[in-house]
């Protein structure tokens, strides 16, 4: 409020009446108090000059008793108090007091000057009275002789009552006039600031307003005119710069690469989404920040202490921990367009790492895998060239071998091919509703035969209640029979495998549990890699593509594998599905 111009007109008028009117107040006040003391000196010199001249004979001729009469009587009259005094200072009459009991009053001021021949007026405080009087005293002469005073006593409280009176009349016009001239200042100051206030709402408002100035001749119509067209040209930069602004900001939304805009002293100035997910902040937090405190590696502050420096761009990769994600930095100067400006990039590598090691691992595995059966192949067919025929026994063996080599090959391609099948999604699912019981006791009727031969017993726990699945049985059946066909091959004789079947949120999950090898912490991330094997599995043959087409099965019906293990004690792998609703 007080930064309006209709106070800033105002004011300075309202505070200079304001003084103007308090020190014409005072000044009135003053003069008024002035004016009326004066006057009742001389009214009360008066009327002590009068009551001396009756007190004169009476005096004269020593009769006290009308001397005391004459002071009651005119100080019932007047209301003041009347007092007589003798040439030596002695009371000879009072109205109020006993004449007798009374002090000399030779060492009065007023007393003394009229002794003297003067008439005269003091204030004090009364000794008796014990209150602020004003004395009037006047000389009784008879015939030329002085023969006393006349003195009236009038109480100050009275006076000051009255002019205490005279000041609130004072003060309430002085209010009166303050008020109404502040209501006249503000309305004149409105008057003045009326037109600014509406340019001001036409230039606010933005061109949908119609700007009533712009055909006066004034200075109000000049300045109009001139808003108008600083409005409209602000307006245009303000749609152009709202344009780049939003192509920016959509440019660095959708950017899968992190950005940060870094100041010369290492405080974060822009940020976008990406950058916020890749160092687990908010950007609304990363603003004004230094850069340590968003990216939290020293590696990224001194990549961009260094292009500061040298003025080059400048490029790092690191591992961040946690996440273990390979990001890569480049950083690079603004130069004049943002002075002192450093532009970084951040870009994830870490899954075309891992793309690099899939696939460094997967040549590797197929090498692997055909390597084994081609050289034993080869083998039999150099033996069997080297005279290996005539001996019908022999080479009859040697082609079965051939034959589970082949048929070993056979079923590396049939399921590399199936892999890739169900990782593009071009197989169709038969699914319909089945339950898990009946999923679960197809698999294991299947494996059973193979479990006794291992000496290890298969226990299944069903917890009711189980809703149905709706699924394609026969891949689900394969998954369940990977599993356990694996829980057997890893597991000593004498162990056990137990499959667990429960519903939960809105899932049934499925549990095969073994009480094998169990498998190291590092390998449990990539087990459903395409190829991988751990070392003991490579004993026991595979192609290693058994979890992989598992986990892509289990997640084209929706659901969800994963694997739990605490090495030489066993592993639980597990996959949910959707259940039912019913």
């Amino acid at each position: 409020m007080k930064n309006r111009m209709i106070w800033r007109v105002a004011l300075p008028f309202l505070v200079l009446f304001m003084i103007s009117l308090i020190g014409l107040g005072l000044y009135l006040a003053q003069v008024m108090k002035n004016r009326t003391m004066t006057g009742t000196r001389v009214a009360m010199l008066v009327q002590a000059r009068t009551l001396a001249d009756q007190a004169s004979a009476i005096m004269a001729e020593g009769n006290w008793n009308d001397l005391q009469e004459l002071a009651e009587r005119y100080a019932g009259l007047s209301g003041e108090r009347v007092t007589f005094i003798l040439p030596d200072g002695r009371v000879a009459a009072d109205s109020d007091e006993d004449p007798i009991g009374m002090d000399n009053h030779a060492n009065r001021p007023e007393v003394q000057d009229a002794l003297s021949g003067q008439e005269a007026t003091s204030i004090r405080i009364s000794n008796t009275l014990f209150m602020n009087l004003l004395y009037a005293a006047a000389p009784v002469n008879y015939q030329e002789n002085r023969i006393g005073v006349a003195r009236i006593a009038l109480p100050l409280k009275e006076l000051e009552s009255d002019l205490r009176a005279v000041n609130r009349t004072i003060l309430g016009a002085t209010l009166l006039t303050l008020l109404a001239a502040m209501v006249i200042a503000l309305l004149l100051a409105q008057w003045m600031t009326a037109p600014i206030r509406a340019l001001s709402n036409v230039v606010e408002n933005g061109l949908q307003q119609p700007n009533p100035f712009l055909q006066r001749k004034d200075e109000i119509g000049e300045l109009g005119r001139a808003f108008e067209k600083l409005k409209r040209e602000q307006e245009q930069q303000i749609r152009e710069l709202s344009a780049e602004r939003e192509k920016l900001e959509a440019v660095l939304t959708h950017m899968t690469d992190g950005v940060l805009l870094v100041d010369q002293d290492g405080n974060v100035h822009l940020i976008n989404p990406a950058a916020g997910r890749l160092f687990g902040i908010e950007p609304s937090d990363a603003l004004g920040k230094s850069l340590i405190e968003v990216t939290r590696h020293h590696t990224f502050v001194e990549l961009w202490r260094k292009c500061r420096v040298t003025g080059e761009p400048q490029t790092s990769t690191l591992e961040t921990i946690p996440g273990h994600l390979i990001v890569q930095g480049t950083a690079s100067v603004l130069g004049s367009t943002i002075p002192g400006g450093i532009l970084l990039v951040f870009v994830d590598l870490t899954r075309i790492r891992k793309l690099e090691v899939v696939r460094r691992d997967f040549f590797s595995n197929v090498s692997h895998e055909l390597r084994t059966p081609l050289a034993s192949l080869k083998v039999i067919v150099e033996t069997l060239q080297e005279g290996g025929l005539e001996d019908i026994p022999t080479a009859r063996r040697f082609l079965e071998k051939m034959d589970i080599e082949i048929d070993n090959l056979i079923q590396m391609v049939r399921e590399i091919l199936e892999l890739n099948r169900v990782e593009s999604g071009r197989v169709p699912l038969n699914q319909q509703k089945v339950s898990p019981r009946v999923l679960v006791e197809s698999a294991v009727g299947r494996m059973q035969p193979q479990a006794e031969r291992a000496g290890i017993n298969i226990v299944v726990d069903y917890q009711d209640p189980l809703s149905d699945v709706e699924v394609d049985a026969n891949r689900i059946e394969q998954v369940l029979i990977n599993l356990i066909h694996n829980a057997i091959k890893f597991t000593a004789p004498g162990g056990k495998i137990t499959i667990r079947v429960r519903q939960v949120s809105g899932m049934v999950e499925f549990t095969i549990e073994d009480t094998g090898a169990g498998i190291r912490e590092e390998d449990l991330p990539r087990i459903f890699e395409r190829f991988y094997k751990i070392d003991p599995s490579r004993a026991g043959g595979g192609t290693g593509l058994g979890l992989s087409i598992a986990r892509h099965t289990v997640e084209a019906h929706g659901g969800r594998i994963w694997a739990e293990s605490e090495y030489q004690k066993g592993s639980r792998f597990l996959f949910v599905l959707p259940a039912v609703v019913m």
